[in-house]
């Protein structure tokens, strides 16, 4: 069995789905409330490198590519561009792709780069990093969409990694996450149990039931994340499959 099925088949359904983000911007619609322009914001917070990264596969040097990007999520966060959103397929992932090659397709004129947002207050968006990191990505024969997936799924895993981590309060609880995280993603390597065992003396017994409570947590946050990108709490399920096919799993 995948690790995909197994997680399909363990994951919670006790989601209180009417508070997830994605949720709440669509409920507000047209309105565009405070609320839901909150909600806005934390998600395009989250998620805005994979878009960044897709612009830059279309083409656009760094400095145009993060213009158009900050520009993009600006707009977003400024217009009512939610009302024309399908809530029964209202996906995050796939109204911002769409909604991105929108704005490349009708080529925004170079003076909203240079006038991002109207006076809209931008958000606040590491340029520099994430150039960084797009130039340590190997050469991809993938299609710039399925790239985008790749950096989606990317994201919602290292999200839930790092929630997980800043739930292990503590320096000791700290050390041993650090030490048994590889067996969560299944890049464990060379390294084994026995040996993280050892290194953080304990016995193999204590850590098998470490990895087994992590694992566990890890799987229900990453429900969370992928939560707050659907309209509704029956999508989760193929958002997961997706999840795992983006990395040909």
């Amino acid at each position: 069995m995948s690790w995909s099925d197994q997680f399909l088949r363990t994951r919670s359904t006790g989601q209180d789905f009417a508070s997830t983000h994605w949720s709440v911007v669509l409920l507000a619609g047209q309105e565009h409330s405070p609320q839901s322009a909150a909600a806005l914001e934390k998600l395009c917070q989250a998620y805005w490198y994979p878009l960044y990264s897709f612009t830059r596969r279309q083409g656009y040097g760094p400095h145009e590519a993060a213009d158009l990007t900050q520009d993009f999520f600006s707009h977003l966060l400024a217009t009512k561009a939610l009302a024309s959103v399908n809530r029964e397929k209202g996906r995050f992932r796939s109204f911002l792709l769409a909604s991105l090659k929108n704005l490349l397709a009708n080529e925004w004129n170079r003076a909203r780069c240079q006038k991002r947002g109207g006076g809209v207050p931008l958000l606040s968006l590491d340029e520099e990093a994430a150039e960084s990191r797009y130039q340590l990505e190997p050469v991809d024969e993938l299609t710039p969409d399925r790239i985008f997936e790749r950096h989606w799924a990317e994201t919602i895993l290292s999200r839930a990694l790092d929630r997980l981590r800043q739930e292990c309060d503590g320096a000791e609880k700290t050390r041993r996450f650090d030490e048994v995280k590889m067996f969560l993603l299944g890049e464990k390597g060379n390294h084994s149990l026995a040996g993280a065992a050892a290194r953080l003396n304990l016995s193999l017994a204590a850590v098998k039931g470490l990895v087994h409570r992590l694992r566990r947590r890890f799987r229900e946050l990453i429900q969370d994340e992928i939560a707050q990108t659907v309209a509704r709490p029956e999508e989760i399920d193929q958002e997961i499959r997706d999840l795992f096919a983006a990395f040909g799993g």
